[in-house]
C-alpha cells in the first residue's frame, strides 16, 4: 500500500504541475482551484506513504537514498502550499511541482534497498536531524527561485511590459521578502540539524567525526549560509547578484549531498 499511496501522490503532483501553468502564466483562477487541491492531496498521500514505509520497516528515519529524496520532494510541495496560502501566488509551482514529481517518481516505481553504512543511535533524534537539514535545503531552493523570479520581474518592469504580461509574477517586494524569509527560516533548521548530528556522532564515533569530508563541507555550507543572509539583510542585495550568491550556496549544498559517497558516517550501502 505504501507504493500505491506514493504513486497516487506522484500522479496528483503531475496534475498540479500541469494545472499551475495556465494558473500562473495566463492568470486562469479556475486552474488554480485544481493545482492547489491536487498538490495538497498529493502531499497528504505522500506523507501517508512515508509514514507507512517507516512503520513497516520498524524504524523512525529514512536510511535509503530514495526515501530521503522523497522527503525532500514532500517538503518542496509543502513550501509551495505555504506560499500559495500566505502570498496568494502559485508562480513557484512552475518550478517546485515538477521537481517534486522527479524526486518522488523514482522511489514510487523503483524503491531502493540501501542502508546507512554506520549503525545509528537514538533514531528519533536522527529523524529530527535529517528533517531539519532537508527543510534547510528546501528553504535554500525556495530562496533561489525567488531570486530568479525577482530578476525576471525586474527585467519585465524595465521593459515596461503591460500589467497583463507580467501579472503572473508577484511584486518585487513580495519576491524579495519570500527569498529573505526562506533563508531566515532555513538557518535555524540547518544550525539545529548540524548540532544534533554532531552531538550524536561524537557520542557514537568520537572526535574523528570532524575529519569526515561531509562534515567539513557541512560546516562550510553553514558559514556560507550565514554570510548570504548577512549580505542580503545589510546590503539589500537583489537582482542578478542575489541570484549568483544563491546559486553559489546552492552548489555548496549539492556538494555536501554528493559527499555522501566519501563519508564514512553518511554513506549508504546495499545490504
Amino acid at each position: 500500500m505504501t507504493l500505491l499511496w506514493l504513486r497516487l501522490a506522484v500522479i496528483l503532483y503531475g496534475v498540479a504541475a500541469l494545472a499551475v501553468l495556465p494558473a500562473a502564466l495566463y492568470n486562469r483562477p479556475r486552474w488554480r482551484h485544481i493545482a492547489v487541491p491536487a498538490a495538497f492531496l498529493g502531499a497528504f498521500f505522500h506523507f501517508v506513504s512515508i509514514a507507512e514505509t517507516l512503520y513497516a520497516a520498524h524504524r523512525a528515519l529514512p536510511v535509503d537514498t530514495h526515501e530521503t529524496l522523497s522527503m525532500l520532494g514532500l517538503l518542496l510541495v509543502v513550501g509551495f502550499l505555504i506560499l500559495a496560502a500566505r502570498y496568494r501566488t502559485v508562480s513557484f509551482g512552475i518550478f517546485l511541482l515538477p521537481i517534486a514529481v522527479l524526486l518522488a517518481i523514482v522511489p514510487a516505481f523503483h524503491p531502493g534497498h540501501e542502508q546507512i553504512a554506520y549503525p545509528l543511535v537514538r533514531t528519533g533524534w536522527i529523524l529530527l536531524h535529517i528533517a531539519l537539514l532537508l527543510a534547510a535545503y528546501a528553504a535554500m531552493f525556495l530562496s533561489l527561485i525567488a531570486s530568479m523570479l525577482y530578476l525576471i520581474q525586474e527585467r519585465r518592469l524595465k521593459e515596461k511590459r503591460t500589467e497583463s504580461q507580467r501579472g503572473w509574477l508577484p511584486p518585487l517586494e513580495t519576491l524579495d521578502q519570500i527569498g529573505l524569509n526562506s533563508l531566515r527560516f532555513g538557518l535555524p533548521c540547518m544550525t539545529a540539524g548540524l548540532l544534533i548530528g554532531s552531538v550524536l556522532a561524537i557520542q557514537s564515533i568520537g572526535p574523528a567525526f570532524f575529519a569526515d569530508p561531509k562534515v567539513l563541507l557541512s560546516i562550510a555550507m553553514w558559514i556560507a549560509y550565514i554570510l548570504m543572509i548577512y549580505i542580503r539583510s545589510n546590503s539589500g542585495l537583489r537582482g542578478r547578484r542575489a541570484v549568483y550568491l544563491s546559486c553559489f550556496v546552492f552548489l555548496v549544498m549539492v556538494g555536501v549531498w554528493a559527499a555522501n559517497s566519501l563519508s564514512a558516517v553518511h554513506r549508504f550501502k546495499t545490504p
